[in-house]
């Protein structure tokens, strides 16, 4: 639909580049003389002699009669099969207007535009074109790719014949040393579509017009064939654009329909070469052999293997513990943070440059946990890709009121309470406001320092490897003197807090009933509550260097004090480095994928789900993963956060860390084993299906297995992961009609998967995805560093 209405806007606007035509004039007498003209044309062009001047001047007056009078599709027909032979000629002219005619019948009618597309060697003469020193005929071939683009079709073509790489290498030979851009909003007031008007000539712009067209069509594969140099270079001059548009934009430098007369405005938009720069960046690495996650690891926990194990068998989601930084640190050791450090300025400075560093920085949009197609993401936010921060998204700006131990948000306090509650987009005055509520005791809380700060991007990263999840995140928090941001709350994920400047002093509680939070769940504010007496506290003050483990589930809250008399600073900067278990990474996510491999295995042994012993096996497999949920939510163990795919543990399978997943594992197997229980599963699938929700909803992450598994012939011995809910109840209409058989099915087949399970056979498959994530989330963080290198 949207391909049909942009090119029914091409159309309705005309062919930009035709002659003004006599509608009142243009009659059959017109048709008739432009059907006259085709011999002549033909003659001339097929003729030994056409380099003549009398020959050229006949090609060229019947080019001019057909571009000049409405393109008749059978006419165009005739012409196209001679496009070939007059768009190589020697001659500016004829080959100028024959692109200008090839784009002409390409915006015809999607026929048309598809029988340009089919014609190899009119598309491969037509991209020969823009790499020429005739700068009339590449302007004129650009246009004509323009219009070819009107289609999906037509953009896939021009990739096929490698137009997008003659584009960007041209683009590169002819722009200019500086790029002076301005913005306007067209005819459409969002901003989000802000269209870029160039101070520069027609052809770099065009050039660059195609090749953003083609960059954001590329898939993975085709934009892994662009060549590295070539898109390295490519995106700098992007960046360069990029740089000028996001000043503009934040500084509200807009001009309004009708202004910038005197600059060329193409159809880029900002979220347009947002998106380019985005996509170049996907497959680069961004992180250089320059740090190991060993110096990670030591910076983190200062310490050696040993104490690393210690800390994995007594503290890792448990108990909270400080690791304090030495004088005699190593400099390998201690740099990690140092460049992070050096790009917020000095820390006297820090707080007063606080607006500056907000105006760099866009939101970084949210994409889903189980997203495992960065390309689908990008279709989904194209249009707000590269926009500025957004208020309680990318920023928090917020202080705890003492007397009530609330949390106040500025920008909510300070709106008109009536105002419809949409994304508040933060603008220039909103970044200054934040400096002045700093000044006022407010904490600035910046989400997702990952994707903003490569040497922050590459600790996360190694974090992540240490303990085998795919992803970490990095949150900054600046809190004034004396002063106390985010109120007593707990979180869904093991934190690092990481004191960089000044100090602060924390309070930790116990867990309150020992089970493990899960991502995405709840948090419960405890601003009010009362933490029972007999809960263990604890206190820390942190000072610079030092790091503070929180687990999940741990409650905590912290504060500054007031300036110190020695002169020493009074504020606190720290990042919190965030370990986030998804639920494919939790180890009841490992035993489901046990669950699953296992039951792939069976499938020779699976009659078909059109017999009643099919449905029961099916079924009785599906209610053993919701007992694996049930348990998991009693037993804490479940909800651990697995770290089979730990680089510790992949160093050496026969390490301690490898044993202790064993371990885990043959736990986990005889707890399933023992407590299996059949009714308990079966009216938890009944109670979902009465509320029409799907049983099944929370492992739906295990179809991504399933796209790997090997086509094989009755492939419907397995329930599909994305079977609707309808079917879903049909089935289990039927398994709940035959309960006692079901029940003595379901019993055969936990026993058979409990007996038969191997650990090395499932972590194969665990890893498998475990990269499948991986890839997604550096894929994201790359191209939202990408958009932050500016």
């Amino acid at each position: 639909m949207e391909h049909l209405q942009e090119f029914k806007k091409k159309n309705n606007n005309g062919n930009r580049k035709r002659k003004s035509q006599s509608h009142s004039n243009a009659g059959n007498t017109d048709r008739r003389s432009n059907t006259l003209t085709f011999p002549l044309l033909m003659a001339a062009a097929l003729s030994h002699s056409h380099t003549n001047t009398n020959t050229r001047t006949v090609v060229k007056d019947c080019l001019t009669k057909f571009l000049s009078h409405p393109i008749q599709p059978h006419e165009a027909t005739c012409i196209l099969s001679l496009c070939p032979l007059l768009l190589r000629s020697k001659s500016p002219h004829i080959a100028t207007l024959t692109a200008q005619f090839v784009g002409a019948v390409s915006l015809l009618s999607f026929e048309m535009n598809h029988q340009v597309v089919s014609d190899f060697h009119t598309l491969k003469a037509l991209i020969s074109l823009i790499p020429t020193s005739r700068k009339a005929v590449s302007m004129a071939a650009c246009d004509g790719l323009l219009d070819i683009c009107s289609t999906c079709l037509g953009r896939q073509r021009l990739l096929l014949f490698s137009a997008l790489g003659t584009l960007m290498f041209a683009f590169l030979e002819v722009q200019g040393s500086s790029t002076l851009i301005s913005l306007s909003t067209g005819d459409d007031v969002n901003i989000a579509s802000l269209r870029i008007g160039f101070q520069k000539g027609k052809l770099p712009v065009l050039l660059l017009n195609a090749a953003i067209i083609l960059i954001n069509t590329c898939n993975i594969e085709q934009l892994r064939k662009i060549p590295s140099k070539l898109s390295e270079c490519f995106s700098v001059s992007l960046k360069e654009v990029w740089r000028e548009a996001h000043k503009k934009r934040i500084n509200s430098d807009i001009l309004g329909v009708g202004q910038g007369m005197n600059l060329y405005f193409s159809n880029i938009t900002i979220s347009d070469l947002a998106e380019s720069i985005f996509r170049l960046s996907i497959n680069v690495d961004q992180f250089p052999a320059l740090m190991s996650s060993n110096i990670v690891e030591r910076r983190i926990f200062w310490s050696s293997e040993d104490d690393f194990k210690h800390f994995i068998l007594n503290q890792w989601e448990v108990l909270p513990c400080v690791v304090r930084r030495f004088s005699s640190a190593s400099l390998e050791v201690d740099e990690i943070f140092t460049s992070f450090m050096q790009s917020l300025c000095f820390k006297d400075s820090f707080p007063s440059v606080l607006s500056s560093i907000l105006q760099d920085l866009i939101s970084c949009l949210p994409i889903d946990s189980d997203e495992l197609d960065i390309l689908n993401f990008l279709m989904e936010v194209r249009n707000k890709l590269g926009c500025p921060l957004i208020n309680e998204q990318d920023i928090r700006v917020l202080r705890t009121d003492n007397q009530f131990k609330q949390e106040v948000h500025f920008f909510q306090e300070n709106s008109d309470s009536f105002r419809v509650k949409t994304p508040h987009v933060l603008c220039l005055d909103d970044m200054l406001k934040c400096q002045e509520a700093y000044n006022d005791g407010y904490t600035v809380a910046l989400r997702g320092m990952e994707f903003r700060f490569e040497r922050v991007a590459l600790i996360a990263d190694r974090l992540a490897s240490i303990f085998g999840q795919p992803s970490a995140g990095a949150n900054m928090y600046l809190t004034p003197p004396n002063s106390q941001g985010l109120a007593r709350h707990y979180d869904d994920h093991c934190v690092f807090v990481c004191q960089i400047f000044g100090s602060k002093q924390w309070k930790i509680f116990s867990q309150p009933n020992g089970q493990l939070p899960r991502l995405y769940d709840p948090c419960n504010i405890l601003n009010n509550e009362t933490i029972d007496s007999t809960r263990d506290c604890y206190n820390f003050f942190l000072n610079e260097g030092d790091v503070l483990y929180i687990p999940r589930g741990c409650p905590h809250e912290a504060c500054t004090h007031c300036d110190k008399q020695d002169g020493s600073v009074g504020f606190s900067l720290h990042l919190t480095l965030g370990v986030e278990v998804e639920p494919p990474f939790e180890w009841e996510g490992f035993m489901h994928i046990a669950l699953f491999c296992w039951n792939r295995t069976q499938h020779h042994c699976h009659p078909s789900l059109k017999s009643l012993s099919g449905i029961l096996n099916v079924m009785s497999t599906r209610l053993l993963h919701i007992v694996i949920g049930l348990i998991g939510n009693s037993d804490p163990a479940f909800r651990k956060a697995c770290l089979v795919a730990a680089a510790s543990s992949q160093s050496n399978t026969n390490s301690w860390l490898d044993q202790c997943q064993r371990t885990i594992f043959s736990y986990l197997i005889n707890k399933i084993s023992r407590e299996s229980r059949f009714q308990e599963a079966l009216k938890s699938v009944e109670a979902a299906i009465e509320r029409h929700e799907d049983p099944f909803q929370q492992i739906k992450w295990l179809r991504y297995l399933n796209q790997e598994r090997e086509s094989v012939e009755g492939h419907d011995w397995d329930l599909d992961w994305d079977v609707g809910s309808t079917e879903i109840k049909d089935i289990f209409a039927v398994y709940v009609e035959y309960k006692e058989m079901a029940e003595r099915v379901f019993m055969d087949v936990k026993s058979k998967f409990c007996n038969e399970v191997s650990y090395d056979d499932v972590t194969a498959n665990y890893k498998l995805l475990h990269e499948k994530y991986e890839e997604v989330r550096k894929q994201y963080m790359n191209g939202m560093l990408s958009l932050h290198s500016i």
